[in-house]
This record gives structure tokens, C-alpha cells and sequence, in this order.
């Protein structure tokens, strides 16, 4: 169900069951902060569905941010909280620390600096055992794991020389280098993956 009047992405109504299954199965509990947040779709449905959670919408663009709020409003949800302004790529970020990082289809939209300075926060924000999740598309060994996504990468490289599907395998040693490692990879619908990094 969409809100009248408010911006809504079609990727975010077709994928948010299929990731809050996903996170439901992981036991979370705590604050969760959710990166790059977008219109808020996801943020409400997941904080719905995950009752032992805060959950904790941001986003880089004041405009969304008021499109967030409004959805956060009008969810009612005692556990879901307003909106903050935070830049992933920026080294400081307003919130001292999380027990969960989440975030979906932002790396393969930003320059690789953006997937750099994501991991970089997590090694800031979450303690020993602590959870990143990222979801979107991804490379596995230099190969795309479908034609669509080889053809979704041509046409975000065409709108901006700096964007891409990233590579599982040139993620994994920046992770690294913040004490994260990649645990687990989760097949998901429509060639999209979701990756669990854990913190030393």
C-alpha cells in the first residue's frame, strides 16, 4: 500500500518483503541505522515488521528527508524514528553508534569512496559481533550473475563514470582493512543479493 501524494519507488515496493524476511530471520535487537533511506518505504516496513528494534532512518537529500518524516508520521510506529541528515561518504556522521548497520542499493549509485567510507562507519559505529547489511546487485569474481545486471551496470556507467555493480570480491579487502567480514551471501529475487558483514 502506497501513500497518496508522496514519492514512491517501484524497486522499494517490489524488494521490501523479500529483505524484511531476511532481516526477520537474523534475531535483531537494538538501534538500527538504516543508510541511505530514500523515500522512507523501506524504513516503515521494516520497523513494522521487526518489533525488538529502533529502527533509524538518514539520507544525504533535505528533500527526502521530508518525504521520510512524513511516512515516519503517518506510520504511527513507536519504533521508528524521525529522519537523520547524513552523508555515508562524509568521515563524520551524526550518531554515535548503532547495533546494526542497514543499507540497500547505494554502492553500485555512488563512487567507490562511498562503499570505502561505508565501511569505514561501520568500523565506527558497531561493536565486535555487530551486523552490516547491504542489499542490491553485485559481481562476483570480475562476472555479473545475470545479462540484466551486466546491462543495469552499462546504463548507471553511462549516467555517471563513477557509479557501477561492485564487485564482491573488491569489497571484501576494503572490509577488511575496517574489521569487517563478509559471512554470508543470500540470493534474492531479481539478481539481487543480500551481504552480512560481520565486525571483528
Amino acid at each position: 500500500m502506497t501513500e497518496p501524494g508522496l514519492v514512491t519507488w517501484p524497486a522499494a515496493e517490489r524488494n521490501k518483503q523479500p529483505i524484511l524476511a531476511v532481516l526477520q530471520s537474523l534475531g535483531l535487537r537494538g538501534l538500527v541505522l538504516e543508510l541511505a533511506s530514500g523515500t522512507g518505504q523501506h524504513a516503515v516496513h521494516f520497523a513494522s515488521g521487526l518489533a525488538d528494534v529502533i529502527w533509524q532512518p538518514s539520507e544525504r537529500d533535505r528533500e527526502l528527508l521530508d518525504v521520510i518524516q512524513t511516512r515516519v508520521v503517518a506510520s504511527g510506529l513507536d519504533n521508528l524514528r524521525s529522519p537523520l541528515l547524513l552523508d555515508v561518504g562524509l568521515p563524520h556522521w551524526p550518531i554515535p553508534r548503532a547495533d546494526t548497520l542497514f543499507c540497500a542499493n547505494l554502492l553500485h549509485i555512488s563512487p567507490f569512496s562511498v562503499s570505502e567510507a561505508l565501511f569505514r562507519g561501520a568500523e565506527r559505529l558497531l561493536a565486535s559481533g555487530a551486523l552490516l547489511v547491504t542489499y542490491g546487485p553485485y559481481k562476483v569474481r570480475g562476472s555479473h550473475t545475470s545479462a540484466s545486471n551486466a546491462d543495469f551496470d552499462d546504463s548507471l556507467k553511462a549516467q555517471d563514470a563513477t557509479w557501477g555493480v561492485r564487485d564482491v570480491d573488491e569489497l571484501e579487502p576494503v572490509a577488511l582493512r575496517a574489521g569487517l567480514r563478509l559471512v554470508e551471501r543470500i540470493q534474492m529475487p531479481a539478481n539481487n543479493w543480500t551481504l552480512l558483514w560481520r565486525r571483528d
